[in-house]
């Protein structure tokens, strides 16, 4: 198998804490030959541990003819001209997430990608979380009758101080936490967006930027996906609820508890009767309910590090990746339109 050469830019939370240590599980595929970072200490680390070359400067890593593959985990507010310079070289680049700050940037992205000769990914690593495919397995069954409504919730508390609190860096939960469960809503919905409603506050970090968010976008299939991020919260509420027509679902990320009519039992023709009614609400009716609570298990094996295994499968050998650059696009898109009218706009 061939190995993909890896120079990777900015040596921080995602691109040390996570993606050096995710690559390092995947010798066989890939090997990280450059990296690039501001803090000396960080690079003396680096070229150390990964005997690898180490830059201070952008320009310096993507004009290595020993890197196949640029991936871009710098700042958000970086993004645009990191990324921009990356594909300007020819090579491969994979873009941490956010994409970027705004729809603009986002539009600036998109257009240096199909003038490139290299191709674009974005690293939207929870489209890979094995609850959240399992539950569009669910869905897909047609269990649940016709799911109508969704409800997504990201919950902690913390008086949060680090540059993502921060509005000229890109910070804010939407920006953070946003892009996963946005692109997880966008796929629930199932149709373009009709209408989106948000409200966003700073309710415990200590920066200018948003940290509690409430979006509800209703697709033009009429489906609705309620979704909440929060730092702000001292109570969290379960991930994931879905109602349907049939039945619901609700996940603590660990186990799926579901509630559904037999699809057995065929349920008995009924009509509304228009009499003046005596003390009931309506006709007694005995339903055939499924109660069980299973593991999340989803028949597509992933974990959040399968973004590798699917990027290596698009580089090496041409398979389509999962997560196209329209799609990421929608996910800045709809993050902006959120922002729109509020204090948090950028």
């Amino acid at each position: 198998m061939k190995k993909i050469r890896v120079g990777i830019v900015g040596l921080g939370r995602a691109g040390w804490g996570m993606q050096v240590a995710e690559l390092r599980r995947r010798p066989d595929k890939y090997i990280v030959t450059a990296v690039c970072d501001v803090l000396e200490d960080r690079r003396k680390k680096a070229s150390d541990e990964l005997d690898c070359c180490a830059y201070a400067h952008v320009e310096q890593l993507v004009n290595d003819s020993e890197v196949d593959l640029i991936s871009i985990a710098s700042r958000s507010c970086d993004h645009l001209a990191h990324a921009q310079l990356a594909l300007a070289s020819g090579k491969d680049v994979l873009l941490e997430k956010p994409m970027c700050r705004n729809a603009v940037e986002a539009a600036a992205i998109r257009q240096a990608a199909r003038e490139a000769k290299g191709n674009l990914y974005i690293r939207h690593n929870r489209r890979f979380e094995p609850t959240f495919q399992h539950i569009r397995e669910i869905i897909a069954t047609g269990i649940l009758g016709n799911v109508h409504e969704i409800k997504l919730h990201r919950q902690h508390y913390s008086r949060r101080d680090d540059w993502q609190t921060l509005k000229r860096f890109g910070g804010g939960m939407l920006l953070n936490w946003g892009p996963h469960i946005v692109d997880h809503a966008l796929l629930f919905l199932e149709s373009p967006v009709a209408d989106l409603f948000s409200d966003l506050r700073c309710v415990a970090a200590v920066g200018d930027a948003e940290d509690h968010i409430h979006l509800i976008l209703r697709g033009t299939n009429g489906r609705v996906v309620d979704l909440q991020i929060s730092g702000g919260s001292a109570i969290e509420e379960q991930t994931y609820l879905v109602f349907g027509d049939r039945g619901a679902l609700t996940s603590d990320e660990r186990t799926i508890s579901l509630k559904y009519l037999d699809p057995e039992v065929a349920l008995t023709t009924r009509t509304p009767d228009p009499e003046t009614p005596d003390a009931s609400f309506g006709s007694p009716e005995k339903l055939t309910w499924i109660e069980e609570t299973i593991p999340v298990k989803p028949a597509y094996a992933c974990s959040l590090e399968s973004i590798w295994d699917e990027l290596y499968e698009a580089i090496a050998n041409g398979k389509p990746f999962p997560i196209t650059l329209d799609q990421a696009v929608s996910v800045i898109e709809t993050i902006t339109l959120a922002k729109q009218g509020t204090p948090f706009a950028q």
